[in-house]
């Protein structure tokens, strides 16, 4: 005698509760999704019981891919707007900032400190108490620019 699956309504809403929770502990909005999509196909599995479990998980499949398709499609199109867009670039925010050297820059390498912390900055050798203003980011280096002579 084969094995029938079982699959019912109810657990496609636990899957979908669990996928949920997972999306509170791995945020990105994708399991989000994938969720909504578990529990679309509860709801239809509910309305129809005789659907087989092999039509309930293609049904899954495809609703969680044409979800997720959708959302990042809607998300190229209306990008999310923030008061702090350089909020998690940490670099970048010292763009166009101006700063005293403490130390020189010698052989186009030298170090500053920025609040509390100390950077590696790249830029023309300049003597230590020389201005310099952050004109780029080259990964965690600050590319600086002299201002005075």
């Amino acid at each position: 005698m084969p094995l029938e699956l079982g699959i019912v309504f109810w657990h496609w809403w636990v899957l979908g509760v669990a996928l949920l929770i997972f999306e509170l502990l791995a945020p990105g909005v994708f399991f989000l999704w994938i969720g909504l999509s578990a529990f679309v196909v509860g709801a239809i599995a509910a309305l129809l019981p005789i659907l087989s479990w092999q039509y309930q998980l293609f049904l899954f499949s495809v609703l969680s891919i044409v979800s997720v398709v959708l959302w990042r499609i809607y998300l190229n199109k209306h990008p999310i707007k923030t008061d702090r867009p350089l909020l998690n670039r940490r670099s970048a925010q010292y763009i166009g900032r101006v700063f005293t050297l403490e130390e020189p820059i010698v052989n186009r390498r030298g170090k500053i400190k920025v609040d509390d912390s100390i950077w590696k900055i790249e830029g023309e050798d300049c003597p230590a108490h020389t201005q310099v203003k952050v004109v780029s980011v080259n990964g965690v280096v600050l590319q600086v620019k002299r201002l005075t002579e």
